[in-house]
């Protein structure tokens, strides 16, 4: 397994005074290569899915034990090396992100913190390249993501990309 994860900034921002047109461009990258297995720059482990949400419903997504590979595998991590949440642009309702309560992954947020994903929004994460650690996840107490629909009109559907390690 070889992953690579980035974001990309381009900016053009044009002023105007009397007489010029000043102009400030930034170009930006960021990103991490990861080849197959545990330790820095490394990585064993994906799950990746498109999810709907009912009106008002919530999930859990654990990290530690629920989670399966395209094949069928299961994905069981000890590590987040990156993950990505989209929200579809479709959306009515916005798409929470933490929050668990009693076995929130903290290595993404702390114990009650959230996200809110709008319409269209992402959120990323990762490590870089030289960290070992990534964000730990440990089973049963930091290993559940909990992903809600805002509101209780109509469903919700969301990307998931979390890629890691099983050590």
């Amino acid at each position: 397994m070889t992953t690579d994860v980035g974001v990309s900034v381009s900016v053009k921002n044009t002023g105007t005074t009397d007489l010029s047109s000043p102009v400030d461009t930034l170009l930006k990258s960021y990103g991490v290569h990861l080849e197959s297995g545990a330790g820095a720059g490394k990585a064993d482990r994906v799950f990746h899915d498109q999810r709907t949400l009912a009106a008002s419903a919530t999930e859990n997504l654990d990290l530690a034990g629920s989670l399966a590979d395209a094949f069928g595998a299961a994905q069981v991590f000890a590590r987040v090396k990156a993950i990505i949440i989209r929200a579809a642009a479709g959306n009515t309702n916005n798409v929470i992100v933490g929050a668990h309560g009693s076995a929130d992954f903290v290595g993404l947020l702390n114990a009650a913190g959230t996200i809110t994903l709008r319409p269209g929004a992402t959120f990323a994460a990762f490590s870089g390249s030289a960290d070992a650690t990534g964000m730990v996840v440990t089973a049963t107490t930091a290993d559940i993501i909990k992903v809600a629909n805002s509101a209780g009109s109509t469903s919700v559907t969301y990307d998931v990309i979390v890629i890691g390690n099983s050590t």
